[in-house]
């Protein structure tokens, strides 16, 4: 328990230069993270608020990657999720990708494809969006993100 809330004590401390623009100084409480999931979140925030400010986010993502791979279970996923959502949100669409690639759960992975060609698909980018639909493995959510990308087409 004691491991939990130092983690969350120093993952509050990293929030806190985030928003203060010390990101180097943020990187480094985040590597002291004792646990293995708040550690990753704290890279993922750190990344995030890199990219949206336009900063150099990459090590920051390669750090919470990696460390997202190595959690256990379902975590990996979720995380792993969660960052690719984040990414898209603020227009990232390449990164999103790169991040759903370590996604190892099939229906997560195709979930982050499809909602990454309908975002393209509504910028009018039909044919990358329909390449990427083509790549989706899950035939389920194949099915349904031609679906939504024929709504979008009208």
């Amino acid at each position: 328990m004691q491991v939990w809330y130092r983690s969350r004590a120093l993952y509050d401390a990293v929030m806190k230069l985030i928003s203060s623009g010390k990101y180097g100084d943020a990187m480094k409480i985040a590597g002291e993270i004792p646990d293995d999931k708040v550690r990753t979140m704290a890279y993922a925030r750190i990344a995030l608020k890199l990219a949206e400010n336009d900063g150099d986010y990459r090590e920051a993502l390669e750090k919470a990657i990696n460390s997202a791979a190595d959690l256990p279970g379902d975590d990996s996923t979720k995380v792993l999720m969660g960052m690719a959502f984040d990414f898209l949100n603020i227009g990232k669409v390449e990164e999103s990708l790169r991040i759903a690639r370590y996604i190892t759960d099939l229906a997560g992975r195709s979930k982050i494809q499809a909602e990454v060609a309908l975002k393209l698909a509504r910028e009018g980018r039909i044919s990358e969006a329909m390449e990427i639909i083509n790549d989706i493995l899950d035939e389920d959510v194949k099915t349904w993100a031609m679906s939504r990308i024929a709504g979008v087409l009208r």
